[in-house]
């Protein structure tokens, strides 16, 4: 599995499209930019079918330093949560298996399937 970065996403778009590089990426920025100024707002962000973006207040909690044991407070923050869209949710499935409960082969079952092959 890839690692795509921006700069990827900038060069396969000006290779698929007439358009130049640096507008490309002045566009994939500037669109970057607006999806931060309104998630500082607390807006919503909806793209149908591709998904959605929202913040979320996480609340203040305890927790413990796992090295020294000790309880140390962790603040209340704002986090953004995406929710995949259908058609997003749709494409990351195999199209055999789509609908179709996962089946799950317990280990001694696939040991012995082994030794009887």
């Amino acid at each position: 599995m890839a690692t795509i970065t921006k700069k990827d996403l900038i060069d396969r778009i000006a290779d698929r499209t007439t358009i130049k590089r640096p507008t490309v990426k002045t566009v994939v920025q500037e669109f970057l930019d607006q999806v931060i100024t309104e998630l500082k707002k607390g807006n919503r962000l909806e793209f149908r079918d591709f998904g959605v973006f929202e913040v979320k207040q996480r609340a203040a909690r305890s927790a413990q330093n796992p090295k020294t044991l000790e309880r140390v407070e962790v603040p209340a923050k704002r986090t953004v949560k995406f929710k995949v869209g259908r058609l997003m949710r749709e494409s990351l499935e195999d199209p055999a298996t789509r609908g179709k409960p996962a089946v799950v082969v317990p280990a001694k079952a696939r040991v012995a399937a082994k030794v009887e092959a």
